[in-house]
């Protein structure tokens, strides 16, 4: 296995197929058959190339991972039009806010809808989820070496993430330990137009969707495609770009989950894309059982694991829809971002002549959600030949848990029930002041009563005065 392929970074998992043909030229010039996708929306070169020849091509910066420092932005662009979404956040909203993030990363930054399901919310270190006020943003840290997520206090504007972002690279010479800290440097050292938090972050539960095929969307059709060996081979990816050209399709989409999507098919071409596909042998029927795993790239002990598991699993008839599964190991930095984990042990020392086989750790998400970012211990140290049996025990009993969640994301909001808050609103802009939260912006600590407020209090967002807010009474699922 090789541990450290070349890869280049895809801003928010997003790229013309023009670019793509770019990158496959170059793919093949170096030696390649083939490219493969990374779990942060990335491009992989999956065998060893010459790094003599990378001068031939001035358009692409080569990345080595654990080498230089680079991180990816990864997006759910990818799940806009075609899953559930908030409604402000369109397409076109999603590019104009990747586009401003031209530097390279030193830190992994997620730009996410938490209506969607296809794209992790929490694995990046910024991360920004969008909330229902329009281009405005929860945010939500999560620096190296921290243990736990924290929100950030206050709504990010869209137009201010890239420079936030920034300013929280630049301070980590402070070695800040909460986000509090992070907030009064950035607030020193960058001007925002933050908006006060008037609520929790609520995060619905959807099952995990099945991405592949040909699906209609209005008048058009998206395409999602997945290969079980991440393995996409250069000569149809470039007859791809060729027909995505002739059709005026403008981008082309990466998912966390080594696959890609389409989308804007016309109509009337549809048969010129199933044409293309059958030309290829391209098969686009995979089971669910295949397209909801996440393994590392390049790694055939992960690989053929998922395989003996899969396997298993069909033989057994289980389902597994909604679920997704992880496959990683005690040494892993990779933030788990499944419903099940399979987690391999490190080997003990040999002795003799004996066999040592590998031992499995099977953790799942509480609430087998993911987002919750909690993950509880099923069993610990067991054979490989005891993973098919434990694994539909886990199945089974997410699908008796189904329905009856409580829904605990990394904001600790828990959905239960509906019940009533008094809040106040701003009666110009709608702004609401709780005061659980308080008003950061101003210096209100949290827990502050509004008839503690100084007369001097203006609205966050329009500057009205403190007499332009009237009580009513809030409805929130809590």
């Amino acid at each position: 296995m090789m541990t450290e392929p070349y890869r280049l970074r895809i801003n928010g998992g997003v790229l013309s197929p023009g670019e793509l043909k770019y990158i496959c030229e170059a793919a093949e010039y170096l030696g390649l058959d083939a490219i493969s996708f990374g779990s942060r929306q990335d491009i992989i070169f999956p065998e060893e190339i010459d790094e003599s020849k990378f001068s031939e091509f001035n358009k692409i910066t080569f990345v080595k991972p654990k080498r230089d420092g680079v991180e990816n932005l990864s997006s759910s662009y990818v799940s806009a039009d075609i899953l559930p979404s908030t409604s402000w956040l369109t397409s076109d909203r999603y590019l104009y806010i990747i586009e401003q993030f031209k530097h390279h990363l030193k830190l992994r930054v997620n730009v996410t809808d938490p209506k969607q399901r296809l794209v992790p919310l929490f694995t990046g270190n910024v991360n920004f989820v969008a909330s229902e006020h329009e281009d405005y943003w929860y945010l939500f840290v999560r620096l190296p070496g921290w243990k736990k997520t924290q929100m950030y206090p206050a709504l990010i504007y869209s137009w201010d993430m890239d420079k936030i972002e920034m300013a929280i690279e630049n301070v980590l010479q402070e070695d800040p330990e909460n986000v509090e800290t992070i907030f009064q440097l950035v607030s020193d050292a960058v001007d925002t137009n933050n908006r006060t938090v008037d609520k929790p972050l609520e995060v619905p539960f959807y099952p995990f969707p099945y991405y592949e095929g040909m699906n209609r969307i209005g008048d058009k059709y998206w395409l999602g495609l997945y290969w079980r060996n991440n393995r996409y081979d250069i000569k149809f990816l470039k007859a791809l770009c060729e027909i995505c050209a002739e059709n005026k399709v403008g981008k082309i989409s990466i998912t966390p989950w080594k696959s890609f999507i389409v989308k804007g098919i016309p109509a009337e071409s549809k048969l010129d894309w199933e044409k293309l596909l059958g030309r290829f042998g391209i098969n686009v029927r995979h089971s669910m059982l295949e397209m909801n795993w996440h393994i590392p790239v390049n790694d055939k002990d992960a690989l053929n694991l998922k395989k003996y598991l899969v396997t298993n699993f069909d033989q057994n008839d289980i389902s597994t829809y909604g679920l997704t599964f992880g496959i990683t190991s005690f040494d892993s930095s990779t933030y788990n971002f499944t419903s099940i984990v399979i987690e391999k042990n490190k080997a003990p020392e040999s002795v003799g002549d004996f066999i040592i086989r590998d031992t499995y750790n099977l953790l799942y998400a509480k609430n087998f959600d993911p987002n919750t970012r909690e993950y509880i211990v099923h069993v610990q140290d067991v054979d490989m030949v005891e993973l098919p049996g434990l694994l539909m025990e886990l199945s089974k009993l997410y699908f008796e848990e189904l329905g009856n969640e409580k829904y605990d994301t990394e904001a600790e909001h828990i959905i239960t029930e509906a019940t009533e808050e008094k809040v106040y609103q701003c009666n110009e802009c709608l702004t609401v002041y709780n005061d659980e939260y308080g008003d950061i912006t101003q210096d209100i600590p949290p827990k502050t009563p509004f008839d503690n407020l100084p007369e001097t209090y203006q609205c966050s967002l329009c500057e009205a005065p403190k007499s332009s807010f009237e009580k009513k009474v809030l409805v929130n699922k809590i």
